[in-house]
């Protein structure tokens, strides 16, 4: 009870708020924190999302009721300790479409897709269905070169998975007459309990203890898979992995994880993207850098070079008396944008570095000295120079 936030607080309203500002202010709150919109999530992020959606839950529950909110109103949170719990509700076991139900009855349709707890879809007031299972993902890692980035590859991927049992189909029972409906919730999947407390009658909603909310139970278990409907294969899976990927990206495949237990929903299989990195181009974002040395003579005479480009190699003009430091941009020669999304297609820079050798021969000093008094080696850093100098000096 000391851990518990003022009913007010957990929706976001005053206590003087009305009955339509407390159920718009609860309807909001039960948008964003069913755990249906966290099925995708982290373990720790879609058990958040259940304690904020029943904390949500229990607050209105007792706000929305004139007569609860009065004694809450009156007594505070020292009312439970007269009856027994916040309106009878145990929100630990609580099934959150039954609840929604018996608050908003079938005027509250939304359907976010997902699984686990069954969305918010089908409100008409009817009774909670068998769960079903969905099958727990499965994380991998796939190696990729740059090449491979650039046009989008197909890669095969080994691991193993749980699978429908091949004797039982997956049923866990040797026959449809061995699958029972369950005496303990008629079917239901859940079984309620009505109790009384300060607030009034209440009841709680948790999962059957015989059928684990299936609904069914089986007489005469499959010999093979042990009634589980399943067995662990290793198989290949061909994962299509689109152009432009980058490392640490995680691609969603769709039901080729684990398999659940008597028919239910797979799991999904999450593959991360791990970049090999290139002996001679680095990257970043969609451009690619690259860094060539060349001689002296070759910066003040000219010449060509080859540049590595993922799609073969590049001829290169160098200019007569091209300066260390110099980047030549080679337009279209990165990586694109991952379907389509971003700026396009990456550029490629090629950034000249000239390389002064360490030891001259006697001969060669002599025809040096001889030049260094000349004009034409005469540093002579023009404006233009000194522009182009202060825009590529932070690129690499």
């Amino acid at each position: 009870m000391a851990n518990k936030r003022d009913y007010y607080e957990v929706l976001g309203v005053a206590k003087t708020a009305s009955a339509d500002e407390i159920k718009s202010a609860y309807r909001k709150l039960a948008l964003k924190w069913h755990p249906d919109r966290w099925v995708n999530g982290y373990d720790a992020e879609k058990k958040t999302a259940e304690e904020n959606f029943k904390e949500a839950a229990e607050a209105y529950s007792i706000l929305s009721d004139p007569d609860k909110r009065a004694k809450y109103d009156q007594f505070g949170f020292a009312a439970e300790q007269m009856g027994g719990g916040a309106g009878g509700f145990d929100f630990g076991g609580m099934d959150i479409n039954d609840f929604l139900r018996n608050i908003f009855g079938g005027s509250f349709g939304f359907d976010f897709g997902g699984g686990g707890f069954g969305g918010f879809s089908g409100f008409g007031g009817g009774e909670s269905q068998p769960r079903t299972q969905r099958g727990r993902d499965i994380r991998t890692s796939v190696k990729l070169t740059l090449e491979e980035i650039a046009t989008g590859c197909e890669k095969e991927i080994s691991l193993e998975r749980a699978r429908p049992c091949p004797d039982c189909g997956g049923k866990g029972a040797k026959s449809e007459a061995d699958i029972k409906t369950c005496p303990t919730c008629g079917g239901q999947g859940r079984v309620r309990q009505q109790t009384r407390s300060l607030f009034g009658v209440g009841y709680t909603i948790s999962v059957c203890p015989q059928c684990q909310g299936e609904g069914k139970i089986i007489s005469n278990p499959c010999r093979r898979c042990n009634g589980t409907g399943l067995e662990r294969r290793r198989e290949l899976v061909k994962v299509r992995i689109p152009a432009g990927v980058e490392n640490g990206m995680q691609i969603t495949i769709r039901g080729e994880g684990h398999s659940a237990p008597h028919g239910g929903t797979n799991g999904d299989l999450l593959v991360v993207i791990n970049e090999v990195q290139h002996p001679q181009l680095q990257r970043d974002g969609n451009n690619l850098f690259h860094t060539r040395i060349i001689s002296v003579m070759d910066a003040m005479l000219g010449c060509e070079v080859s540049v590595p480009c993922l799609d073969g190699s590049y001829k290169v003009k160098v200019e007569p008396g091209t300066q260390s430091g110099t980047v030549v941009k080679l337009r279209g020669k990165g990586l694109p944008a991952v379907q389509g999304y971003g700026r396009g297609t990456g550029d490629l820079y090629v950034k000249f570095q000239v390389w002064i050798p360490h030891k001259l021969s006697r001969s060669e000093k002599e025809i040096l000295e001889q030049m260094r008094s000349s004009s034409s080696f005469t540093p002579d850093l023009t404006r233009e120079d000194k522009a182009t100098f202060d825009k590529v000096k932070n690129i690499f």
